[in-house]
């Protein structure tokens, strides 16, 4: 419970991949600015540079995410056992002496960092679950016996952690309160959990953002962003010459940035400024059209700035996301593997020159400034601290 002066303690136990680390970082910065303390359980070389200096970090080592290669049902099977599972077992030791050791009011565990929520549950401590993507919350249909292997993770989760399974608590969705970064807007009328939270995006200042050629933006023309997040960087080699072609005919008139190591296209055309890292907040406003393969990330940047989107999904999430955009009327969702450069380019021209989509962009962001993104997270966390710490026998009421 928080002490006398109102002050509560926060850990927050991330996944150490930059697009699931900035919400939590939006929120953690957020409840340190009113005055709550906050500490972190991850990797140092990730957490340092995007905290900044003086962040209380519990290290744990680190685990890096490999490049995955499956798509369809096999892809979230391969989530899980190269990545979830693993992680989780490097990480479980270093989150148990971090929760004893800073004693927090509640821990604020990314759904699949199954450790913190582990944790939590065994030292009595209240747990909310941050879900920066869809996955899990709008799972595929269609997809049998793909729920059962994830529960069947689920259990190995507690026989590593020597807890017995507890069938009330779902280790990806906290019983106490489970944050989700999108909107009602998005997910449609799909049924959620129990005390879950859809904020909208998860935003606040960055630290590590690089600098600029804003000069390099030319006012009478057009401007389009393209990225493949920070995941996928490995697999867009077929479809950026694509990207290029669709986009030559429009130089007269569009502007792209491409989000992506110089080797990829290392001779540019002059309307196309190639770039490895961007300032993508102080980015967006500037933009007319964003190309993605719909990272939760990046898709809600792009809303909360009325911006449509090109989504060119390739596994997981990304699919879902896809879906939600274009049912949404926000954007246009085309084949990342075979897309021809014309369905590219109707694509960005229907974006450019057909304001259904700008205003259906914009009245998602609408929706997400009315859910309240960083502030509506903090302070739902807040007022679980504010309960206490957990009876044991209760947590999955």
């Amino acid at each position: 419970m928080c002490d006398d002066n109102g002050v509560s303690r926060f850990l927050f136990v991330p996944v150490p991949v930059v697009a699931r680390l900035w919400p939590a970082v939006a929120i953690g910065d957020a409840l340190a600015a009113g005055g709550d303390e906050v500490a972190w359980c991850g990797p140092e070389s990730n957490l340092g540079p995007l905290l900044g200096p003086g962040a209380t970090i519990y290290p744990t080592g680190k685990r890096s995410y490999r490049e995955f290669h499956q798509s369809g049902t096999a892809a979230v099977r391969e989530l899980w056992d190269e990545y979830v599972v693993p992680l989780n077992r490097f990480i479980q030791g270093p989150v148990d002496r971090a929760v004893a050791e800073y004693q927090p009011d509640v821990v604020v565990a990314d759904q699949y960092a199954l450790a913190g929520a582990l944790a939590a549950y065994k030292q009595g401590v209240r747990w909310a679950s941050l879900c920066a993507g869809v996955l899990e919350l709008t799972p595929p249909a269609g997809e049998p016996g793909l729920q059962e292997f994830v529960r069947s993770r689920l259990q190995q989760a507690w026989e590593r952690a020597g807890l017995p399974a507890d069938d009330r608590v779902d280790l990806r969705f906290s019983p106490y309160l489970v944050i989700a970064t999108t909107s009602a807007a998005l997910t449609g009328p799909v049924p959620m959990p129990d005390n879950c939270v859809l904020v909208g995006a998860a935003l606040g200042p960055r630290r590590t953002d690089p600098g600029f050629d804003w000069d390099w933006l030319d006012p009478g023309r057009r401007h389009v962003l393209i990225t493949a997040g920070t995941l996928s960087a490995h697999l867009v080699h077929g479809f950026v010459p694509r990207m290029m072609a669709a986009l030559e005919p429009m130089a007269g008139r569009v502007q792209a940035v491409l989000n992506a190591s110089a080797e990829l296209l290392p001779d540019p055309p002059p309307h196309v400024l190639v770039t490895p890292r961007i300032p993508m907040l102080e980015l967006m406003p500037r933009l007319d059209a964003v190309v993605c393969t719909g990272g939760q990330s990046t898709v809600n940047e792009a809303l909360v700035y009325g911006v449509p989107l090109v989504v060119a999904p390739i596994r997981l999430g990304e699919l879902s996301v896809a879906e939600q955009v274009t049912r949404a009327g926000a954007g246009i969702a085309v084949s990342f593997a075979e897309a021809t450069p014309a369905q590219l380019a109707a694509a960005v021209k229907a974006l450019l020159d057909e304001p259904g989509y700008r205003t259906q962009a914009r009245r998602i962001g609408g929706e997400f400034a009315v859910a309240g993104g960083t502030g509506t997270a903090a302070a739902r966390l807040v007022t679980l601290a504010a309960a206490g710490r957990a009876d044991p026998n209760d947590q999955g009421v």
